[in-house]
C-alpha cells in the first residue's frame, strides 16, 4: 500500500519527538509535515528542537531536515498531509478549537491532547479495548459539517497500565477500584536534565491527574448508543474509581498499585487465564504496532520494574504482578505500562492504524 502522509502538530515537544522516532520506517505512515508555534515555523526540524531532543539516539534523518511550519496556517499544511498526529502544549480551549478548525478543513486528527476526550462523540481509542467506539465518528461528523475530518483521541496515560489489566475481568462486574498511580517524568514532558529538582524526589499531586484516572476508564468501558440524533458514546456506571496520582523519579513508565472489588467470585487462577489468553482486536487486524501478548504476568513478586520491564513488546504492551488477595477489597497487583509509547504517541500511532484499516484514513491527493 501506498504510505498515508502524517503531519505532527506540536512536532518539538517530548510527545511530538517521540511521534517522529516511532514513524521513522513505519509501514503504513510517511511524516510529510511537522508543525509548531510560529517561534518555530520557518526553522529546520534540528534547529527548531535544539538542545531539547529527549533521547539518546539521533533525530531521524528524514524528519531533521525538514522546515517546520505554523501549525495555526492549517490552509497551507492541508495539502502535505492525510492526516495529522496533534500533541501541542496550549491552552484546553484553544487546543479544541484547533483540532476542530483542523477537522473542519476534512483533516483528521489524532489527538494526544486532553481537551476533546470528554466529548460524546469523539471516540478516545486504546484498540485493545474498545474499537467499536470508532462508529460514532459520523455523529462527529455530522455536527462538525465535515465530510472526512473529524477527531479521534488517545487516553490519560495514567490509565493505560491498569485499565488494560481490568478489561479482561468486567464479566466479573468490579464495584470498585482504589489505584495509586507512580508516574514517570516524561509524562510532564521532562528529563532529568531539564527537571534536576525531581531527582531523588517523590511529588505527590499532578494537577488533574486523579480526575482523570476516575472518569476516563469508564468511557473506554462505555457503550455507542443512538439516543435520537446518531450514536454516541455512553458512559459505564460501574467500577466507581478512586485514585492517586504521584511524579516519582522515574525517566519512563507508568506504575499503578490496583486493589478491586468484584461483584461475582472471582479466583486466582481465573484472573491469571483471563490475562495470558486475554486475545485483542489490534492483533486480530494485524495492526503493525500490536502488541502481541497485549499483557505479561510475572511470578516474580519484585517485578514488573520499570527500568526492566517498560520497553515490553517495544514499549507497546502491559505488565502486571504481585495478584494477591487484599483486605479490604477481593483482588490486589501492580501494573506497569511506557508512558511516552504506549501512553502517548505509541498509543496514538496504533489508534491511526486501527483507522486506516476501518477506512477512516485515506489519502486526500486528488
Amino acid at each position: 500500500m501506498e504510505k498515508l502522509r502524517a503531519g505532527i502538530i506540536g512536532a518539538t515537544g517530548m510527545v511530538g519527538q517521540r511521534f517522529i522516532s516511532l514513524l521513522a520506517n513505519h509501514p503504513w505512515f510517511q511524516v510529510s509535515c511537522v508543525a509548531a508555534s510560529s517561534r518555530s515555523a520557518g526553522k529546520t526540524y534540528r534547529e527548531a528542537v535544539g538542545d531539547r531532543w529527549a533521547f539518546s539516539w539521533d533525530i531521524p534523518a528524514e524528519a531533521a531536515g525538514m522546515t517546520v511550519m505554523d501549525a495555526s496556517k492549517i490552509d497551507e499544511i492541508s495539502g502535505l498531509v492525510d492526516f495529522v498526529f496533534c500533541a501541542v502544549d496550549m491552552k484546553k480551549d484553544e487546543i479544541r478549537a484547533l483540532e476542530e478548525a483542523y477537522a473542519r478543513h476534512e483533516i483528521p486528527v489524532v489527538s494526544n491532547n486532553s481537551a476533546c476526550r470528554g466529548l460524546e462523540d469523539v471516540p478516545m481509542v486504546v484498540p485493545e479495548i474498545n474499537a467499536a467506539h470508532l462508529d460514532v465518528i459520523p455523529t462527529q461528523r455530522k455536527r462538525l459539517g465535515s465530510t472526512h475530518g473529524f477527531i479521534a483521541v488517545k487516553p490519560n496515560c495514567s490509565i493505560q497500565s491498569y485499565v488494560p489489566a481490568l478489561t479482561p475481568l468486567l464479566d466479573f462486574e468490579p464495584t470498585e477500584v482504589s489505584v495509586c498511580t507512580y508516574q514517570a517524568i516524561s509524562g510532564a514532558g521532562k528529563t532529568f536534565k531539564t527537571w534536576p529538582e525531581m531527582v531523588d524526589n517523590v511529588i505527590p499531586y499532578i494537577g488533574g491527574e486523579d480526575e482523570k484516572s476516575e472518569q476516563e476508564p469508564l468511557k473506554l468501558w462505555g457503550t455507542v448508543k443512538d439516543l435520537g440524533n446518531g450514536p454516541v458514546i455512553v458512559n459505564a456506571e460501574k467500577p466507581v474509581i478512586s485514585a492517586q496520582c504521584l511524579r516519582v523519579a522515574a525517566s519512563d513508565g507508568h506504575m499503578a498499585a490496583v486493589s478491586v472489588r468484584f461483584a461475582k467470585k472471582v479466583t486466582k487462577e481465573q484472573i491469571l487465564e483471563r490475562w495470558a489468553n486475554y486475545e485483542t482486536e489490534a492483533q486480530r487486524l494485524e495492526l503493525p504496532s500490536a502488541p502481541k501478548p497485549f499483557l505479561q504476568y510475572f511470578e516474580d513478586p519484585s517485578r514488573p520494574q520499570t527500568r526492566l520491564d517498560r520497553d515490553f513488546q517495544n514499549g507497546f504492551g502491559v505488565s502486571i504482578g504481585r495478584l494477591r488477595e487484599d483486605r479490604i477489597f477481593d483482588w490486589r497487583f501492580v501494573c506497569l505500562s511506557h508512558n511516552t509509547i504506549r501512553g502517548a504517541a505509541g498509543g496514538g500511532i496504533l489508534t491511526a492504524e486501527l483507522l486506516t484499516r476501518k477506512g477512516y484514513l485515506k489519502s486526500r491527493k486528488g
